[in-house]
């Protein structure tokens, strides 16, 4: 038997182990109607800021990046807050907190009146939510371990499909009812999820046993933390995150430039941005479960590789259908990174400390996007743009060469283990 094959999911010591394919479709849902309540605002918020008072382009585009910025700023901060509450309280709570909160902070935004408004909003927003988070927790701690990559990986697509989606409605309903009414409208669908949660997920859980020490349990986590298998994988979700958020205001500009006064330079824009999120809504469900029979680290290493292989011919493209095909692969590989990364964090995590390092996870997340951004305009700005897909496709290579070496003694560990279980 192979290990892990009986381990319980999470509360099974506390009696009968709760219904966890439920659980997860319900959270699946949850997740997927939650994330498509969050973008639906994405294409229409600029126009929004202009509405309420910011005149010309350069304080639309100012005050929606600020926007958008500061949510992932102040959740960098408290994310690991929420992951630690997550491990005393339970996981389903952290979920419904987090839903419960874009739900009212989306909803207020109906009301807003000035930019500023919508920022604070914004701040409130990040800083009380993390949905993807908390049921990413909530999943890894109910899903057998055999089916991890099977079960992260669907809420991972729930994550893809719902941001491939959202915009889409968002836009057509921002047309059709307006933008305050769409805000409403996705408060109400974030609503619809919590109860979702509320009545369809079940979670055994049982609060860990207070430590004399409080600092005993941090320093716990900070070993997890800087343990070279771990700390390889925190990098690359980092690295992936920075990358793939490069990509958002450079693409466009490559695909105006290679489409030559093309009338229909905004569709094939928004194909080439579009194209990513459904592939890889697609893969994570099918390499999640690939990753379940062959294993995790093989298929990390393989969609981390195919990620860096995608950005160096990007730096070389001269057709638009090159960008969109590139795209494409690109969300393939991210749909194989994703869940698999997750799968191994929570197999190398105590079932006690999962949330805080999840957490800690959402941390480097919210940096590679802050960071991203940063770099890839600046490349572009001195380089051209070319430039910032070779510099970043080096460095996903580097990056996924290290992970493969820190992850190595893992995968030697379980042959030992699996050679060992076969004289047994």
């Amino acid at each position: 038997m192979r290990p892990g094959a009986k381990a319980p999911v999470a509360g099974a010591a506390l009696g009968s182990a709760p219904n966890w394919q439920r659980t997860l479709g319900a959270l699946w849902l949850a997740q997927t109607l939650t994330i498509i309540g969050f973008s639906l605002r994405t294409p229409f918020l600029p126009f929004f800021v202009a509405e309420l008072g910011a005149r010309n382009l350069e304080t639309q585009v100012l005050w929606a990046g600020a926007i958008n910025a500061g949510g992932a700023a102040v959740m960098t901060i408290t994310a690991p807050l929420w992951g630690a509450l997550a491990d005393r309280y339970g996981r389903k709570l952290m979920v419904l907190r987090a839903m419960v909160a874009g739900s009212l902070t989306i909803g207020l935004m109906a009301l807003a009146t000035s930019p500023w408004q919508l920022f604070v909003l914004r701040l409130v927003e990040g800083g009380f939510t993390g949905t993807v988070t908390a049921s990413t927790t909530l999943a890894a701690s109910t899903v057998p371990r055999e089916r991890l990559g099977f079960g992260l990986g669907l809420m991972q697509m729930a994550v893809f499909s719902g941001s491939a989606v959202g915009p889409l409605i968002g836009g057509v309903l921002a047309d059709q009812i307006g933008y305050r009414a769409t805000f409403v409208l996705a408060g109400s669908l974030l609503l619809v999820s919590a109860l979702l949660v509320a009545f369809l997920v079940e979670e055994r859980f049982e609060p860990p046993p207070r430590r004399a020490g409080h600092g005993e349990t941090g320093g716990e986590t900070w070993r997890l933390l800087l343990a070279p298998a771990l700390l390889g994988i925190v990098v690359s979700l980092f690295a992936l995150r920075a990358a793939s958020m490069a990509l958002q205001p450079i693409v466009p500009l490559l695909v105006a430039q290679l489409a030559r006064g093309s009338s229909a330079v905004n569709s094939l824009a928004g194909l080439a941005m579009g194209v990513s999120g459904m592939t890889s809504a697609v893969a994570s469900v099918g390499l999640g479960r690939l990753s379940d029979r062959i294993g995790q680290r093989p298929l990390l290493i393989a969609s981390g590789a195919l990620a860096a292989a995608t950005f160096l011919p990007l730096g070389l493209t001269t057709q638009v259908w090159q960008v969109i095909a590139l795209q494409a692969l690109f969300g393939i590989a991210s749909g194989g990174m994703l869940p698999t990364a997750n799968a191994l964090v929570a197999r190398l995590t105590p079932e006690g400390r999962r949330g805080t390092i999840y957490g800690f996870t959402t941390t480097a997340s919210s940096l590679g996007a802050f960071v991203g951004p940063l770099v890839g305009t600046a490349l572009a700005a001195a380089l051209g743009l070319h430039a910032p897909f070779l510099a970043i496709g080096l460095a996903l290579a580097a990056t996924v060469a290290w992970v493969a070496r820190t992850l190595s003694p893992l995968e030697r560990a379980e042959r030992r283990a699996v050679l060992q279980s076969g004289r047994d």
